[in-house]
């Protein structure tokens, strides 16, 4: 079994508004884009922000960011605003060590079922990711909710985000590649089942070869790259192609102690 996490997303519309935000940590002289999660729950967020991406969950899939909506810490997705973009950890741990594992599900997939028997298959992974998605969305969905900006019950966010799937090596995932690429597919459809206005990836070169075998199957899919390092860095991967074979759309970079993004 290899040991991965993988995120992804899409990046923001220019009609998006711009991200709501209070008092925090430095966030540079220019306004440029950041990305938050449970690592930054309870400490100062950036400022001066462009756009705001916020991880939904705690480091792990079936996990909620304590921080994501409203509680004794600040909401990192008030800081984002209403028209957040919004990411989830991935991973594809098999059924020997899962607790989720969706043996006997029919839908999507056919998973270890009379008809399509066998629990390790391309079927179970893709329903793996399919709702290890649907839950991420629900953590969403319940943040809006806990801000008031859904109403209690509510099955969908309020608006379109845009969600990207993040993707690297400190999450489990199987050494079968084909069966981790079905699992960010079933992902993928779930998100895109739900009308999220753009679903991406986000990694690193070497963390998606590791996982996916450097697949050409998301090439419609844009690239949120993972640490350039510098603000220049950032900015040259832009107008370059990608991980997953389509464009970089996010270019990510250390700024001021935080993940600052440029918006290719």
């Amino acid at each position: 079994m290899l040991t991965v996490f993988v995120a992804a997303a899409f990046a923001s519309t220019a009609a998006a508004k711009r991200p709501q935000h209070g008092g925090g940590g430095g966030g540079g002289s220019s306004p440029t884009g950041y990305d938050v999660s449970y690592p930054q729950c309870g400490g100062p967020l950036p400022s001066n922000i462009l756009f705001g991406i916020v991880g939904v969950n705690d480091g792990i899939v079936y996990s909620a960011n304590p921080c994501l909506g409203g509680g004794s810490s600040a909401s990192e997705l008030q800081w984002a605003g209403q028209n957040a973009i919004l990411y989830a950890n991935t991973g594809n741990p098999g059924p020997s060590l899962s607790h989720h594992w969706p043996n006997g599900q029919t839908s999507p997939k056919q998973c270890n079922t009379t008809s399509s028997p066998g629990s390790d298959t391309a079927n179970c992974a893709y329903d793996y990711g399919w709702n290890a998605a649907a839950d991420s969305y629900q953590d969403g969905v319940n943040a809006y909710v806990s801000l008031g900006w859904a109403p209690t019950g509510s099955t969908r966010t309020p608006v379109a985000n845009q969600w990207w799937l993040d993707v690297e090596i400190a999450n489990s995932w199987e050494s079968n590649l084909a069966n981790n690429v079905a699992d960010l597919q079933g992902a993928v459809d779930y998100l895109v089942s739900v009308g999220a206005s753009g679903v991406g990836f986000y990694s690193s070169p070497s963390d998606w070869a590791t996982i996916t075998g450097s697949t050409a199957t998301f090439s419609a899919r844009g690239s949120w790259v993972a640490g350039a390092g510098s603000q220049t860095t950032a900015q040259s991967k832009c107008g370059t192609t990608g991980f997953t074979g389509g464009p970089v759309v996010l270019s990510q970079y250390a700024s001021n102690g935080f993940d600052a993004d440029i918006r290719c």
